[in-house]
């Protein structure tokens, strides 16, 4: 126990360290291929190394530790994402790192061989912030990366393309999209652990619980154009505003998802031009983030939305293109491994809580790899994707425990 306790104390250290890496003076931010994300993977990089790890960074900055096990032995993979949301918690993603990290020290330190290898990933992509399209590590990771991915552009016209040249360029190679780090055949499969992000292990009492699916999300790039004009000559009637177009249809989203449960819809980001306080604006770009545990009711979902979005954009004489950058159906957990981390779950504290999780994750892109299963830990007032997100150094324990014995079971120890 009193080891367990101490891999627990790094590991709040290690989170609080990781925390104040950003690209962001006074917030915490940490983008794909960031000058912060190659300060991060240094740092993650380091310890991965106490730990016993071999380590290595692929052609996406993905972080790779690795444990290997005997000739032939097949690979457990464990991990989530280092980049982040702006402004962010130290929790979500780097918590799927750190700890994995924090067992296989313990482990180490315990003497203790296993009958397979594990590789740990710090992915370097999972947020899609800076490009929209999330999920660009865990893609390459898995030889989904495809062309099209390539040509999104962030909010400086860079595209996904240039930034993946640049970063090879420190290697003196250039970018090219990479195969699967592995071959199906050779996988146990992949067990992510990560903040619950919602409030429901905290209403019960308990620290952990088991992801059974991921509910699916589709996201994507709405615009409305309309023509820019003096806000003080154009008499109302003969406006064009984008804008306007814009915040109805807002109001649409919201009010048709409050109203179909457990259907989500979200406008997280407007992007006006030309921006003025006296121009009526000419061009709004909008987020479109829709999630639903059933693809088929995501699906139907959206297709009202875009059709009222049509409407809105006839009757107010504008424009109106839809380009999608995330696609993702839902995803079911793996019965054989769910069930061993149960198992697991119960042994440690006593009972075990099934959860759907409404936030997607880089299981959703290794599930066409290979089995998935995840672990959700408590955190304070379900608050994720902010600055005041927190998972206590109990339950941080408790997580730490429940993935030693579960690593236990399937190297036949329990």
């Amino acid at each position: 126990m009193r080891m367990r306790s101490t891999s627990a104390q790094i590991l709040v250290r290690r989170l609080d360290e990781l925390g104040k890496i950003s690209d962001e003076p006074g917030a915490l931010t940490r983008t794909f291929l960031s000058p912060a994300m190659v300060r991060a993977n240094a740092l993650v990089g380091k310890w991965m190394r106490e730990a016993g790890l071999a380590v290595r960074e692929d052609s996406v900055g993905n972080l790779i530790g690795r444990c290997e096990g005997p000739p032939g032995a097949k690979t457990l993979l464990l991990g989530s994402h280092l980049d982040t949301v702006r402004n962010a918690g130290r929790f979500d993603g780097p918590l799927g790192v750190l700890l994995p990290i924090a067992v296989l020290g313990e482990l180490r330190r315990r003497g203790v061989t296993l009958p397979f290898a594990v590789e740990v990933i710090g992915f370097s992509e999972e947020e899609g912030v800076r490009f929209s399209s999330a999920y660009i590590g865990s893609k390459a990771y898995t030889g989904q990366l495809r062309a099209s991915d390539l040509r999104f552009r962030d909010s400086d016209g860079v595209q996904v393309r240039d930034a993946l040249d640049a970063h090879a360029a420190r290697t003196a190679k250039k970018f090219a999209l990479p195969k699967s780090a592995h071959r199906q055949s050779r996988l146990i499969g992949y067990v992510e652990v990560h903040i619950e992000q919602g409030p429901v292990l905290e209403a019960e009492g308990l620290a952990v619980g088991v992801v059974s699916a991921i509910a699916g999300q589709t996201r994507g790039r709405l615009i409305f154009r309309g023509k820019a004009g003096h806000a003080g000559t154009t008499p109302m009637s003969l406006r064009r505003d984008a804008l306007a177009g814009a915040a109805e249809l807002v109001l649409v989203v919201e009010e048709y998802a409050a109203n179909h449960a457990p259907l989500v819809a979200t406008v997280g980001a407007l992007e006006v031009k030309p921006g003025a306080p006296n121009v009526i604006p000419g061009e709004v770009s909008l987020s479109l983030d829709v999630r639903h545990p059933r693809d088929a009711s995501r699906r139907a979902a959206l297709a009202r939305f875009l059709k009222q979005a049509a409407q809105i954009a006839r009757r107010r004489r504008l424009s109106c293109e839809w380009t999608v950058t995330q696609d993702n159906g839902a995803v079911a957990s793996s019965p054989k491994l769910s069930l061993a981390l149960e198992r697991s779950v119960k042994a440690v504290q006593g009972r075990s809580r099934s959860l759907v999780s409404g936030a997607g994750h880089d299981a959703v892109v290794l599930a066409a790899l290979t089995p998935v299963t995840m672990l959700f830990v408590r955190c304070r007032d379900g608050l994720s994707h902010h600055p005041y997100e927190y998972a206590a150094p109990a339950d941080l324990e408790v997580a730490l425990r429940v993935l030693l014995d579960f690593i236990g079971r399937l190297a036949g120890k329990k």
